[in-house]
């Protein structure tokens, strides 16, 4: 059916009425006005405001959005996170075997490499709202990522590119470690992954929960769904990547991990495009971060010549005229009303908001105010995550090296260690569609709020979880270290007679935990951000990750420094795991995610939701005091 332009509305509407008397015409003009009024605002209303197709024509509700367009992004994320994994969850063990680091060290690049990768997400959430789009960001990181991959494969391939493989059953024994352009390339690769993790981390994430209505009930409920099934999918991708693929590393070499990883993120690509016509992509509105820094700006340089005047005024005395007062007191007392509007929590920010001589560009609106304060409300519980995630960081490094030196068959079939994370994989699984259908609707009615579960409750629930795996992998290494003495095998490279499934405690509890609070976070940030922030906001889930395992870094360096000024040895120093006090350093985490919890209590009872109703766009706010937390 093609639609007519003004030009010939026009003429259809001059022939029709040019014969009949002037009162018919205008009430005719009338009614071809209306109709086409009507139709505008029936364009309009089928319109998603704000968002567009990857055409970047306007997205319409008919045929952009929903659960069919945000499930390309979950089949993406098996694959993303397949590629990723693959490597991530052995690579402490490629680099101190293959590269020869030592278990330090190793540990150390591996939580370098994955704290970058997670940090980088920041990158890619701020370009997906500020100059980009979700859409574009995916791509150009999916391709990154292939390159360094590829880099990778290449390198594991070639022995000329690898230094020499080291032969010695002494664990004390020292081995030539990659340099020079052999490092380079090693780190080059996996730094150019990290970028690309980093983009897809900030962009994916974002991008499926864009595509549901949060101004009703149902869209919300879709979004918690996406999120859930969304950690489901990451588990999916793990659980072949530490199962399969790790197979494939130890037993037909590393260079057909790489390459598998690498087909899998290539694969990706083509998937992801295939719902390009289905998606709502949110179009970019320009830079937060200027609108960050220009309230904060604001609110510091007039509360600064606020405190100015009030000196001058006490020092001077001025007579006014009656026609100044009156224009200066209808300015004010409009500024006035504009500031009553704003919220009265973080009060100081409301100081941008006011009437007074200062540059044009800080000039705020309260639109503009209440969005930065969306953001610094949200960074104390963000800040509250990081002891969580560096207690995750030991799953990628010493929980793998202690499963290493133990015995690692069940029966007559040989584990590798790096596939010890199928347990809670296996775990996250299954009580991801049980939290989803059975957990959330039952929450829901016997609370009678619409989040059954808040967002916080998870969160600090996976905090708790945490703590439980750091005690508990303290005891087991205890148990690991006695079975390594009374079998005299400290300095050997032959499996302890211990079975690694001990080890797979402190997985379950820490994979718990991940589920937990990673949907929770994603939600929570994503909810609770300005429209204009959402994919920087999501990407704190990641950056939490990211700091977690810097966290992990700085500890094992800074535990290191203090016990080797005491003792002739650090605690976590050398070539030999068995000669670790390992366990010493778990409580000592114990204790620390015990004291970051109690420090996440005090702001999490503290802070209130900002949720849309259901029956219309009001914001409203729930305090946690009602909510539970």
């Amino acid at each position: 059916m093609s639609s007519s332009s003004p030009d010939e509305s026009s003429s259809r509407r001059r022939v029709a009425t040019e014969r009949l008397p002037t009162l018919d015409k205008v009430f005719i003009q009338r009614i071809f006005a209306n109709i086409e009024e009507d139709m505008e605002k029936g364009q309009n209303r089928n319109r998603w405001e704000g968002y567009a197709d990857w055409r970047n024509r306007p997205a319409l509700r008919s045929r952009h959005g929903g659960m069919f367009a945000a499930s390309f992004v979950l089949v993406v994320e098996v694959l993303e996170n397949l590629a990723y994994l693959a490597n991530a969850s052995n690579l402490v063990l490629y680099l101190s075997k293959f590269m020869n680091f030592s278990p330090s060290a190793s540990a150390n690049n591996v939580t370098n490499f994955m704290g970058t990768a997670f940090l980088l997400a920041l990158l890619g959430g701020f370009l997906s709202d500020s100059y980009f789009t979700t859409y574009c960001i995916y791509l150009i990181s999916a391709i990154t990522e292939f390159l360094g991959l590829l880099m990778l494969t290449v390198q594991a391939h070639i022995p000329s590119l690898k230094p020499p493989f080291c032969t010695s059953v002494n664990r004390n024994a020292s081995c030539q470690e990659a340099e020079r352009g052999k490092a380079v390339l090693l780190f080059m690769g996996l730094y150019l992954v990290a970028l690309g993790v980093g983009g897809i981390k900030g962009s994916l994430p974002p991008h499926g929960a864009e595509q549901f209505d949060e101004r009703t009930r149902h869209g919300r409920k879709q979004r918690s769904t996406f999120f859930n099934y969304f950690v489901f999918c990451l588990s999916c991708g793990a659980l072949i990547a530490v199962t399969f693929v790790v197979w494939i590393e130890d037993n037909k070499g590393w260079q057909w991990g790489f390459g598998i990883a690498t087909a899998a993120i290539l694969i990706s690509i083509p998937i992801f495009l295939l719902g390009s016509a289905t998606y709502r992509i949110k179009i970019p509105t320009g830079s937060p971060i200027t609108t960050i820094v220009k309230v904060l700006v604001a609110a510091i340089y007039k509360c600064w010549i606020s405190t100015k005047r009030k000196t001058a005024i006490e020092n001077m005395s001025t007579t006014p005229t009656t026609t100044t007062e009156a224009s200066e007191d209808e300015e004010h007392a409009n500024r006035n009303v504009e500031i009553q509007t704003a919220a009265q929590d973080l009060k100081f920010l409301n100081r941008a908001l006011e009437t007074m001589p200062a540059p044009q560009w800080l000039h705020c609106n309260v639109k503009e105010v209440e969005e930065v304060k969306s953001v610094i409300k949200i960074l104390p519980i963000f800040m509250s995550t990081i002891m969580l995630h560096c207690c995750l960081a030991q799953l990628s490094t010493f929980s793998i090296q202690q499963a290493a030196t133990m015995n690692t068959k069940i029966g007559s079939l040989r584990i590798p260690p790096a596939s010890l994370p199928v347990f809670p994989v296996l775990f996250i699984m299954i009580l991801a569609p049980v939290y989803n259908h059975i957990v959330i609707p039952v929450s829901r009615r016997l609370t009678n709020t619409e989040m059954g579960i808040t967002h916080l409750q998870r969160i600090g629930t996976g905090l708790v979880l945490s703590i439980i795996a750091m005690a508990t992998a303290a005891l087991v290494e205890i148990k690991r270290k006695k079975a390594a003495q009374q079998s005299g095998l400290i300095n050997s490279t032959q499996p302890l007679p211990i079975t690694f499934l001990w080890v797979a405690l402190q997985y379950l509890f820490l994979g718990s935990a991940d589920l937990f609070s990673l949907a929770g976070m994603m939600d929570f940030f994503f909810t609770e951000a300005p429209f204009s922030m959402r994919s920087l906001a999501t990407s704190l889930s990641w950056a939490s990750l990211a700091m977690g395992y810097y966290l992990s870094s700085v500890l094992v360096e800074l535990v290191n420094c203090i016990t080797g000024t005491f003792r002739h040895t650090p605690w976590l120093y050398g070539s030999n795991l068995n000669h670790y006090h390992l366990e010493r350093f778990y409580w000592f985490m114990c204790i620390l995610s015990g004291l970051n919890f109690l420090h996440y209590l005090f702001w999490a009872r503290r802070y209130s939701y900002k949720t849309l109703g259901p029956d219309n766009e009001k914001e409203t706010r729930i305090t946690n005091e009602s909510a539970g937390v």
